[in-house]
C-alpha cells in the first residue's frame, strides 16, 4: 500500500508520486511567497504584510533564542532555511487532507531532509571551530571514538525515522478507520449517504494530520537548530 508509485514516465526515467506531490507543495510555497512579498512597505498597512512580518519575526526570534545572536548574525541564511523547512514539513504532513499522499510517509523524504540537516551541522562545525571540530570524536578520551561514532550515526536515523513513523502510523490508522466505516455503512440497508465516513474521521484527522503533523514539523525544526547549534558552539 505504501510502496512508491510511479505516475510520470519520461522514457526509462520514472518519477514517483512522492516527488510530484513535493513539486506541487514547492509551487504552492513559491506562489504564496510571491503574493505575500508583493508591494512591501517600510510601514506595513495591510494584514498580509503584518501576517508575514509576524511569521518571519517568530521564526527569527525562535532561531535566535535557540542558537544565539552571534550565530544568527554570522549565518543569517539559517533563518530562511529553518522557516522554509518548517513550512515544507507542515504542508507535506497536511497533504493527506487534500487527497494527496503525504511525502513524509515515504522514508526517502525524511532521510533526505535529515541528511541536509546533518550536512549543515558538519559544515557549521568546521566553519565555527575549524578542523579541530572533529577532535570531539576522541573526547574526553580516544577510547570513546567508537561510541561517539555510533552517536553520530544515530542522529540522522532518529531525525528521519521519528517523523516517518509518526506520520505513516497516523495514515495507516486513518485508512483502517475508513475501511471500518465503509463496512459498518454497508450493514445499514438503503443508506445512500455514508454518514460515518464524514462524521467519525473528522476528529481523527484533526489529531493525526493537523496536530501531530504540526508537532512533528516543530520537533524536526527544533532538533535541526539543536544539532547545528551544538556543532557551532564555541564556549
Amino acid at each position: 500500500m505504501y510502496q512508491a508509485r510511479y505516475l510520470l514516465y519520461i522514457g526509462n526515467f520514472k518519477i514517483s508520486e512522492t516527488i510530484i506531490v513535493q513539486w506541487i507543495i514547492m509551487l504552492a510555497l513559491i506562489a504564496v511567497a510571491l503574493f505575500m512579498t508583493r508591494g512591501l512597505k517600510k510601514n506595513p498597512d495591510t494584514k498580509r504584510q503584518l501576517l508575514l512580518e509576524w511569521f518571519v519575526g517568530g521564526i527569527k526570534g525562535y532561531t535566535t533564542e535557540m542558537m544565539g545572536t552571534k550565530f544568527v548574525s554570522r549565518v543569517p541564511s539559517i533563518v530562511p532555511y529553518v522557516g522554509t523547512i518548517f513550512l515544507f514539513f507542515i504542508l507535506s504532513n497536511l497533504a493527506g487532507l487534500f487527497g494527496f499522499k503525504s511525502p513524509t510517509t515515504d522514508l526517502d523524504t525524511t532521510v533526505a531532509w535529515a541528511s541536509i540537516t546533518i550536512a549543515t551541522m558538519y559544515v557549521m562545525g568546521v566553519k565555527f571551530k575549524g578542523p579541530s571540530y572533529f577532535k570531539e570524536f576522541i573526547e574526553p578520551t580516544p577510547v570513546m571514538l567508537p561510541l561517539n561514532i555510533v552517536g553520530e550515526i544515530a542522529r540522522p536515523i532518529s531525525l528521519s525515522f521519528r517523523p516517518f513513523g509518526n506520520i505513516l502510523g497516523g495514515t495507516i490508522i486513518m485508512g483502517l478507520v475508513y475501511q471500518l466505516n465503509a463496512f459498518l455503512s454497508s450493514l445499514i440497508p438503503n443508506l445512500k449517504i455514508p454518514i460515518g465516513q464524514i462524521a467519525f474521521p473528522v476528529p481523527l484527522h484533526l489529531y493525526f494530520d493537523i496536530f501531530a503533523g504540526s508537532l512533528q514539523a516543530f520537533i524536526f525544526m527544533t532538533l535541526t537548530l539543536v544539532f547545528i547549534g551544538n556543532a557551532a558552539e564555541t564556549e
